[in-house]
């Protein structure tokens, strides 16, 4: 059979006849610029790129071969974006630590993240990045931003991750956490594993995968190590690390430095437009400023905030002035619906302000995530338009009141979570349809990671 180059439906590619796919007959949301929302839209994919969005009848009959996926009256969206995310900590679900109760955030950190991650093994690493892709695709999220730690078995552990989200087939970018905690040994393999990954994920060429330099925060740094950091880090390549996201951080920098942890991090190179700062909650005025002018990214994780109990950053302040700010988890959930949900409440309640955040929480998660991840990858993700990545999620809401363009988010925020989600395609590959998973072994995976789980707790409770 040749190719039909007119219209596309079919392209030969190595000796095979590739087909296309639409998916429509639902109310489809393109997060383009302006957002349009299409009553009867549909979006057709061709390899891993749309096409074209339009009407689904129309697109139908343009592309009479193409593959059909019925959202069936639901909504078509881009596929969710998690900028700030711990793989390692799936594996904390349901886990008892002998001892543990903390009293504040330190006590946290050491009781129970440290803890776990001093005793995650390699093949712990793999499968608890298995469990946690799984549950992205199960949730509508398309592409996940991670920031690990595993001091169990740091050589190696990155492309564990790499290889769980080949598997799974999820966009993925991947960090390790250098800190001074355990040691000068480990810091230079943690080091060592940032660099060795950002040179693999610059040589795949399949744009799922790359990789940027990760820090945990700046009171488990020395200027020595942030030197070592920045050497290993080539250019275009940005770090990933978490900014004043309790006090500790910043009464540490200033004790020690004379300075606040934002300056401090200016000074030593590390700020720039393709970094990511996580959390930024203890952030004065002149720091802000300086995260503008930089261009530097920061990332809100309003759960995982709430449950350290270490405050709420003023994301209404930083959207105003400028700043590129995202929205993640810090991995409290990986259901971006539900971060979503949190931050919209969370801020209405510190500000006493029932008008706050109801345009900025959409903006970071729908808009800004989407930039962020124009500064990662090449194919432009987060929007349903012809170039775009074929990221997309069918959520099975169907409204009760009006929906359009200018009150779709509403309708998101209180109608939609990660359960509405029945289909998800990623790189024009369907991974779960009509809620059944493809070509996946859920309970194979989930039997793997119970089992891994297990042994580890045990070797954190036989201490």
């Amino acid at each position: 059979m040749s190719p039909r180059q007119g219209d596309g439906s079919r392209v030969l590619m190595k000796g095979m006849v590739i087909l296309m796919i639409i998916i429509g007959n639902g109310r489809l949301i393109t997060r383009g610029s302006p957002n349009e929302l299409i009553e009867n839209g549909a979006v057709a994919v061709q390899e891993r790129l749309i096409k074209e969005v339009g009407d689904t009848s129309e697109l139908r009959a343009k592309y009479p071969d193409a593959e059909f996926i019925d959202a069936c009256g639901g909504v078509i969206m881009p596929g969710l974006i998690n900028a700030h995310n711990h793989i390692y900590s799936a594996f904390a679900r349901g886990i008892s630590i002998k001892g543990y109760a903390p009293k504040n955030f330190p006590e946290i950190l050491d009781g129970m993240w440290w803890t776990i991650d001093r005793n995650l093994l390699i093949e712990d690493t793999k499968w608890s990045a298995m469990a946690t892709y799984l549950d992205c695709i199960r949730s509508g999220c398309t592409t996940v931003l991670d920031h690990h730690a595993s001091y169990g078995g740091i050589r190696g552990s990155l492309f564990a991750i790499a290889e769980a989200a080949k598997e799974l087939g999820v966009r993925t970018g991947l960090c390790y956490e250098v800190s001074d905690r355990d040691g000068e040994e480990k810091t230079r393999e943690a080091v060592a594993e940032n660099a060795d990954f950002i040179k693999f994920a610059k040589a795949d060429d399949t744009d799922m995968v790359k990789g940027m330099m990760g820090m945990h925060a700046s009171f488990t740094l020395c200027d020595s190590t942030i030197a070592l950091c920045r050497e290993n880090t080539p250019e275009g390549i940005g770090f990933h690390i978490h900014v004043a996201e309790g006090m500790e951080d910043v009464n540490d920098s200033l004790l020690k430095y004379g300075k606040p942890v934002i300056n401090r991090l200016y000074d030593l190179g590390i700020l720039g437009r393709h970094t990511i700062t996580g959390h930024c909650i203890h952030v004065n005025d002149i720091e802000m400023e300086i995260i503008r002018q930089t261009e530097t990214m920061v990332v809100h994780n309003p759960e995982s905030n709430m449950g350290n109990a270490v405050g709420i950053p003023p994301c209404m302040e930083m959207i105003k002035r400028g700043i590129l700010l995202g929205l993640g988890t810090d991995g409290y959930t990986n259901d971006m619906f539900e971060s979503e949900k949190v931050a919209n409440i969370i801020h209405k309640h510190v500000l006493s302000d029932p008008g706050a955040a109801w345009s900025e929480v959409p903006q970071m998660l729908f808009e800004n995530n989407s930039k962020i991840c124009a500064r990662l990858f090449n194919t432009k993700v987060g929007v349903l338009e012809p170039g775009a990545a074929a990221d997309i999620v069918v959520s099975d809401y169907v409204p009760l009141t009006p929906m359009n363009a200018d009150n779709c988010d509403g309708h998101i925020l209180f109608g939609m979570s990660g359960r509405s989600i029945i289909t998800t395609m990623i790189n024009g590959v369907v991974k779960m349809k009509d809620r059944k998973l493809q070509g996946i072994d859920a309970d194979m995976i989930l039997s793997k990671c119970r089992e891994h789980a297990g042994a580890m707790w045990q070797r954190i409770n036989s201490r």
